[in-house]
This record gives C-alpha cells, structure tokens and sequence, in this order.
C-alpha cells in the first residue's frame, strides 16, 4: 500500500501497481478492522478524469458507497470522492489561512470545490464576506449544502472563474487559489479582482528544485497586469508526486 487518506467514513487507499487483488483486499479488510469510524474501503486509481481533475475511485470492501461525510476544524462536510476533488492533507493549510483574515475582509475562494476554504474560513474568522466559485455542477451542490449545514454565511457561485469573476464588478481584500494542477495559472483573473494592500494565496505544483519558477511566474503575471506585489511567504504545502511538491505562496498587491 502507497498509501491512505481517511475521509470521514471512507478510506482511500492507493496501491502499488505490483500489489495482486488479493492482497488489496486484505488490506483493505485489515483497515476495516482497525479503524471503527470506517466503513467503506475504495481504492484510488491513477487515471484523472476531464477539466475538473477527479480521481477515480474503484470500490474495494465493506458499504458500497462513494459518498463521505468528513469532520476537520470544527466543520463537516459531504461530498462523492470520485466527482469532487478533495484533499484532507490541505486540513492545516485550511485552518492557517483562516487564522490570517480579519473579520472586516471579503474573501474569494477560487476553484472552491466543496467549499472546504470558504467554510472553515467562515467559521473561525467570520468575515464580512465570503464567495467561492467552483466549476463543477455536483460540487457547487455539495457545497451549498454543506454551507448550509455549518450555518455559515458563503455566497456559491457555480460556473468558470474566467466568466464569472469579470460578472462580479468586485474587489476582494484576499484572494484563495488552491487550483487544480493545471498549466494555466489564473492570475491573470485574479488580479483585476484584488484590491491594494490585498493579499492572494497562490499554489503551485513544482519540483522542490524549480520553485523560484513559481516566484518568477507571479512577477511576470504581475507586471502584465500592472501591479505591483511584495512576495510574503513560500511554504511547501504537501507533496503531489516523486520529489514534486504543491507550494503556497502569499504575496500582496501594493
């Protein structure tokens, strides 16, 4: 086993390509047994299906369910595993960037999935405001009804950051782009969307080796949009792949 992420009541596990189904199997009845708040076993592939970059998650052992229902930072949220993207290792992540807003911020979560930033951020820091937008259908779903089951005040908007944001006519006091792993960088969208002395969390997926590539990215993105930024922090936020790394970068608008 390559190994294994608890989401509540499923356990997604990862194998080696070498492992036989008998031995996935076992394993998979072995992490049953241990593990009481489990109660169903899938298995994580590697093929990534289309633009909103979900796993596929084939059933192994006990409920046969794809659908969780995961607790982290005082919220709760439900989702189906294989048409939404989740993380639970962005859970510190999550509560650290909701400890640096103020309560007199709007916040925009891009590419907000579930709603895992918006909601914990609204929660622990209670903002002005808060609006995520998320292309996916199922997860804008998903994301309005878990807002509304932590009794939190988060504007979802579903549909394409590129059209929506433009619609918005707003300027955010701090921005959130946990993206997918995609080439296209967004922050040409983002930018019209900041306002002065604002603040963007920007992550990236670089080998540990290529980071200044992503400081080099934000400059130049920067300039083309007329803006002048401060780079604020580089922090390693969880690796992606052998010696590959999401990074966080925070930088403000000034």
């Amino acid at each position: 086993m390559k190994g294994c992420d608890l989401l509540g009541n499923i356990a997604l596990v990862k194998f080696d390509r070498k492992d036989s189904t008998a031995k996935r199997k076992k394993e998979a009845l072995e992490i049953l047994s241990k593990n009481k708040s489990v109660t169903t076993i899938l298995e994580k592939t590697d093929r990534i299906k289309g633009r909103l970059r979900v796993p596929t998650a084939k059933y192994l052992a006990g409920v046969k369910t794809k659908e969780c229902l995961y607790k982290e930072n005082g919220c709760s949220f439900r989702f189906n595993v294989e048409s939404c993207y989740f993380s639970p290792r962005l859970a510190s992540e999550r509560l650290e960037i909701s400890r640096l807003v103020k309560k007199s911020e709007s916040v925009l979560v891009m590419f907000g999935g579930v709603a895992p930033f918006a909601i914990v951020i609204a929660k622990i820091a209670v903002p002005k405001r808060v609006v995520s937008v998320e292309l996916g259908r199922k997860c804008s779903k998903y994301a309005l009804e878990n807002a509304k089951k932590n009794k939190v005040k988060v504007e979802i908007i579903q549909g394409d950051v590129r059209r929506i944001l433009p619609k918005l006519k707003e300027k955010f006091d701090r921005i959130v782009m946990a993206r997918p792993n995609l080439k296209d960088s967004f922050l040409n969208v983002a930018f019209p969307c900041i306002k002065k002395s604002g603040i963007i969390h920007y992550y990236g997926f670089y080998p540990e080796n290529e980071v200044k590539k992503l400081e080099e990215l934000i400059k130049v993105e920067a300039k083309k949009a007329k803006k002048k930024i401060k780079i604020l922090k580089i922090k390693k936020a969880g690796d992606i792949g052998v010696k590959k790394y999401r990074y966080r970068i925070d930088f403000k608008v000034v």
